[in-house]
């Protein structure tokens, strides 16, 4: 028997607003979890790859070239399937999606091939786009519009849960063995080099296994309960009804505060991945802090912690003040950080770059909450709009590591300092509800 979620309510623009949405919140912070820990292991993955495939920063950013990219080629298309079958559905199919993408995971490591890798990762990529896709906006909806922003932070802050836990595991089971040169592989036994690979391969298989797993059991516990049917038709409070103009603006692409959201959700995950992607390898540093890759991993899951302890502070924060001020002054003090980390060495510059996490952690949901906001009918195309923009987390990933080859990992940080000035225009000012003018 299915298990259900049910009360009656008045309704506000379709949606009810005094129905208890908690048990539906609850069970969807755990698609919140599992994508933030599955994103999280690629920066993991990356010093492991980068040492197994002899790779230097730019080739390497292709694992999250190929993982973010889904983002652009999946997001309008899922956004369009959502409308057709809901939220609920959605759901299950992008779960499936993530599934089967884990299973790529079992022949590339027992290939050995960097190809089959990215190809897994795309498709493992495009089942967390479509989860996202359908889970933002279904939160935002789920309760009063005028606390969308601090509601969307509290379910993110168990994606960050997600993403602190993810880089302590993958480092103890992925970078726990270490890889070996090509010069010690040459005074190697053929069956020792055989054993060895066969062990690496391991390691990134169970851990992917058990994902794959953990995904088709969450799907098939959403595909039995009934979640709450709702509509994306309700402005938030306080907010001119811009829909007033539909008939002339049909499309979300009219809103320039969604526009300008979309701008910033790229350069915030762009800007975000990109710390997180060269951790590992800046904490590998001399002048940093000379780290084995096992160390510097484990220590990756403050910069994600911090994200979670901010996302629920942040929640709180945004019921007193007012989400774009909190926004921007995160940014301004983020940008600070990493300048910090830019100028100085060894524990300063280590601690500094960690810290950037805890005011990168209520961004995503607040911009995105920001974008959405007066657009009712409109919120499920400008929910595949701003799914499309986390495709910065492919774009601006390889730009840094092509800077990192060219000038050196530390000062490669300037492109995140470049994100984070933006994202605080975007508080102040560009976040205001308008429409764009002819």
């Amino acid at each position: 028997m299915a298990t259900t979620f049910q009360s009656s309510a008045a309704t506000v623009g379709g949606n009810p607003v005094n129905k208890n949405y908690t048990p539906a919140l609850t069970v969807l912070t755990t698609l919140f979890f599992m994508w933030g820990f599955i994103t999280c292991l690629n920066d993991i993955l990356i010093p492991h790859l980068k040492a197994v495939f002899s790779l230097n920063y730019t080739q390497v950013m292709l694992i999250q070239f190929s993982f973010f990219t889904a983002y652009a080629v999946v997001s309008l298309p899922s956004g369009m399937l959502i409308e057709k079958i809901g939220y609920k559905n959605g759901i299950v199919i992008g779960l499936i999606t993530a599934g089967i993408g884990c299973l790529g995971f079992y022949p590339a490591a027992g290939y050995q091939s960097y190809p089959i890798f990215l190809i897994a990762l795309f498709v493992l990529a495009s089942g967390i786009t479509l989860l996202q896709v359908a889970a933002n906006p279904y939160v935002a909806i789920l309760g009063k519009p005028k606390t969308a922003s601090s509601r969307l932070n509290l379910t993110q802050a168990f994606n960050s849960l997600g993403t602190t836990i993810a880089p302590y595991f993958g480092a103890l089971l992925i970078l726990s063995m270490a890889v070996k040169t090509t010069e010690e592989l040459k005074f190697m036994a053929p069956d020792d080099i055989t054993a060895y690979k066969l062990a690496e391969a391991s390691a990134v298989q169970v851990p992917y296994l058990g994902l794959a797993f953990a995904l088709f059991i969450i799907a098939a516990f959403f595909a039995i309960i009934k979640l709450p049917k709702v509509t994306a038709g309700a402005s938030t409070e306080g907010v001119i009804d811009l829909n007033n103009n539909d008939h002339q603006h049909p499309s979300a692409w009219h809103y320039k505060h969604l526009v300008l959201g979309a701008i910033g959700i790229f350069v915030y995950v762009g800007g975000e991945v990109s710390i997180g992607s060269f951790l590992v390898n800046y904490f590998g540093e001399p002048t940093i802090a000379g780290l084995k890759e096992a160390d510097a991993g484990k220590l990756v899951s403050f910069y994600w912690g911090g994200a979670m302890i901010g996302r629920f502070i942040g929640s709180a924060v945004q019921r007193k003040i007012k989400p774009g001020k909190v926004l921007a002054f995160n940014a301004v003090v983020a940008g600070l950080l990493v300048i910090v980390s830019m100028s100085t060495s060894g524990p300063v510059a280590m601690w500094s770059i960690l810290s950037v996490g805890l005011f990168n952690s209520i961004m995503f949901p607040t911009i995105f909450t920001l974008a959405i906001d007066g657009l009712g009918k409109h919120t499920g195309q400008a929910s595949g709009i701003l799914c499309t923009a986390i495709v910065g987390g492919a774009l601006l990933p390889v730009l840094q590591g092509y800077f990192a080859d060219n000038i050196g990992i530390q000062m490669a940080f300037f492109i995140p300092v470049l994100c984070y000035v933006y994202i605080a225009y975007y508080g102040v000012k560009g976040s205001v509800p308008k429409l764009v003018t002819a």
